[in-house]
């Protein structure tokens, strides 16, 4: 496939943008929907450990976020945002949104602009408009739609124009929610992508341009997804957001308190079949990473010479899966990474931060012979991911899967390493996926299905590559 063009300066007054290119996108008044999609993420390795300016390594999944934005009707203008998978719906007119503010010399960003910071007084600007949102629900629920909320003004405020149509932008996602599989930067890649395409920003389509082009349109989306995760998380570490707008697996690392990491994107990342299980056990990452460090403070030397252990681990992996030799496909290859994959879990459960149930998720697939697990995030409950062996057969995984699902643990079956954000190109001919078709089919698999259906067309990236 041809990579998605860039776009090096807002769309001019006849509606082609400054490289001369007409913008082949959703744009201002259109009356055509979109599709985005972006992955979820997981930690590789090296956790805990790049708390102490150790490296570590994170990696697409295959367990995605959608958004379909579609034109309204409404007689006034307006936006909705509506995300069933977490009973989120809202309607905002745009004559009460603050454009005026967004808009202002002094405050108004251009879109290939990286921001690092929010705006305190542009922050204060939506606090009314986002306060408004789900109020009939408890406090948990209501903190959450209204992360959700932040995010999606806070972007639109900034690319939009104050005399934009009405749009429906609708969410779903197969990543679950609150596990630490990047669920939110998902969902803000995708966010961006559409509002930075429907501003006449970027291309939505593939066009002939270079991949410098490409990866400039890449960490233009990546910039305003930072945005979304400053708005969810307050200071997020700019790693999921990179992994869910670029795909493949990031190498990062922390170099002093208050800096955003050093982030090295891994473009020869193999993709390799996964096994991802969610323990359904709940979490606290700050309570993780606390008990870690007052372990440092009790025993400095036994806890450094562990996390040196787990870098050294990472500094292996990265240099065997960047080896030109390398096969993803080759048994000895495939068990030398499961090895130290073990062994980085070994580690992690010395530092305290595995947990019962995640043991037993081990123990029952160490027991099924099918693969290479450890945890994966801060721990304490959380996920763990399987690298799966080649000779594990179906039957095998049917069965593991009964003996999970027996002790309430949740499996997806994925790969690592794959694409990032997408943008959906409806078959020429055919019916295209519609808002109802979306928001009302079930669970992962069916999202899933649905988006993978032969009418739904194909999905193309900016990395390059269709499916």
């Amino acid at each position: 496939m041809k990579r998605p063009s860039s776009q090096h300066g807002p769309a001019n007054g006849n509606g082609t943008a400054r490289n001369g290119h007409a913008p082949e996108q959703v744009g201002q008044g259109s009356d055509e929907s979109l599709m985005i999609s972006a992955p979820g993420k997981v930690i590789v390795f090296g956790e805990h450990a790049v708390v102490y300016g150790k490296a570590a390594m994170a990696a697409s999944i295959s367990l995605r976020s959608y958004l379909l934005v579609t034109p309204s009707s409404s007689s006034r203008a307006s936006v909705t945002l509506t995300f069933p998978d977490i009973s989120l719906q809202h309607t905002w007119y745009l004559d009460d949104l603050p454009f005026a503010d967004f808009k202002h010399p002094s405050k108004a960003k251009r879109f290939d602009e990286q921001v690092t910071v929010l705006d305190t007084d542009l922050v204060a600007a939506i606090k009314p408009h986002v306060a408004n949102v789900s109020t009939h629900l408890p406090e948990k629920a209501r903190h959450q739609h209204h992360a959700a909320a932040s995010c999606f003004l806070y972007i639109l405020l900034s690319l939009a124009a104050p005399a934009m149509s009405s749009y429906v932008y609708s969410l779903r996602s197969t990543i679950p929610i609150g596990a630490g599989l990047g669920s939110s930067a998902s969902i803000s890649v995708c966010i961006a992508a559409a509002l930075l395409i429907q501003g006449n920003h970027i291309t939505g389509t593939s066009t002939s341009n270079s991949a410098s082009q490409a990866e400039n349109t890449l960490d233009i989306i990546n910039y305003w997804a930072f945005v979304g995760e400053l708005c969810i998380h307050g200071n997020p570490s700019g790693v999921d957001n990179t992994v869910a707008t670029k795909g493949k697996a990031v190498l990062f690392r922390r170099t002093k308190p208050g800096q955003s990491p050093q982030v090295t994107p891994l473009h020869d990342f193999p993709i390799l079949p996964l096994l991802l299980v969610d323990t359904k056990q709940s979490r606290s990452t700050a309570a993780e990473v606390a008990k870690v460090g007052a372990l440092n403070t009790a025993h400095p030397e036994v806890v450094t010479l562990i996390l040196n252990g787990i870098d050294k681990i990472t500094e292996e992996a990265h240099a065997l899966i960047s080896r030109p030799d390398y096969k993803a496909d080759n048994p000895e290859s495939l068990q030398r990474l499961g090895e130290l994959i073990r062994m980085n879990h070994g580690l992690l459960v010395a530092l305290s931060v595995s947990h019962p149930k995640l043991e037993r998720v081990r123990e029952l697939i160490d027991q099924a012979d099918i693969g290479y697990t450890k945890l994966t995030g801060a721990g304490g409950g959380g996920c763990a991911i399987t690298l799966l062996q080649p000779d594990a057969t179906k039957d095998m995984l049917q069965n593991l899967e009964r003996r999970l699902e027996q002790e309430g643990f949740a499996k997806y079956e994925t790969t690592l390493g794959g694409q990032g954000v997408g943008v959906l190109s409806p078959p020429i001919t055919g019916t295209a996926i519609t808002q109802e078709d979306f928001l009302q089919v079930t669970g992962s698999q069916g999202i899933e299905g649905l988006m993978q259906a032969e009418k739904a067309g194909i999905w193309k990236y900016y990395s390059g590559g269709a499916a």
